[in-house]
């Protein structure tokens, strides 16, 4: 059975989402660690009640990003991990994760990319009035959003639509595709 890692700096609802689908026996996976960068997180809670290994620091603790890259590639080398999920992480990924984990790393955004890169994708959407937006997973490289793409679903913006409603409709996509995603990663 393959392993994945999720990395995230928030609350953790896209890693809830992914080991409810494990537990349900709709990916065919197991999470061998969760790697948060902010260690009050509500994924660190999350990971810890799931008995989930976690990895969380502090970047602003380490010279450079290679420094602690560096020991998250150890923790994900010791947890025998094969796919870097990433869900909600807010970092660009340095090289030295992308050369031990090329094509191995997705990350979901919340837009159709190429549009609305980067941060508050959602909030980018509603106030450029788009009608259509919705959820990208891709492979992730050294740019911002930029990885070639795996697969996207679109949702339709209504004039009734408020962002609390986009980011409601964003989010119940992302809950079904990145678990559907994931499994057929895991499953090749």
């Amino acid at each position: 059975m393959k392993k994945i890692a999720v990395f995230a700096s928030g609350n953790g609802s896209n890693f809830q989402a992914i080991y409810d689908q494990i537990q349900l026996g709709v990916i065919n996976a197991e999470i061998g660690l969760v790697v948060c960068d902010k260690p009050q997180a509500g994924i660190v809670a999350r990971a810890k009640s799931a008995n989930i290994p976690v990895f969380s620091f502090i970047p602003k603790d380490y010279e450079t990003k290679s420094h602690f890259e560096r020991e998250i590639l150890d923790a994900l080398q010791m947890h025998e991990i094969d796919l870097v999920v990433l869900a909600g992480y807010m970092r660009l990924i340095g090289s030295t994760l992308l050369e031990t984990y090329a094509n191995k790393i997705v990350n979901i955004h919340p837009s159709l990319l190429p549009a609305f890169p980067g941060k508050d994708a959602i909030g980018q959407a509603f106030q450029a009035r788009v009608k259509v937006s919705g959820v990208t997973v891709h492979f992730v490289d050294s740019g911002m959003d930029t990885g070639p793409i795996i697969a996207q679903q679109a949702i339709e913006i209504t004039d009734e639509d408020t962002i609390e409603t986009v980011a409601e409709k964003i989010h119940k996509v992302e809950h079904a595709l990145y678990p559907k995603v994931i499994q057929e990663l895991v499953s090749k």
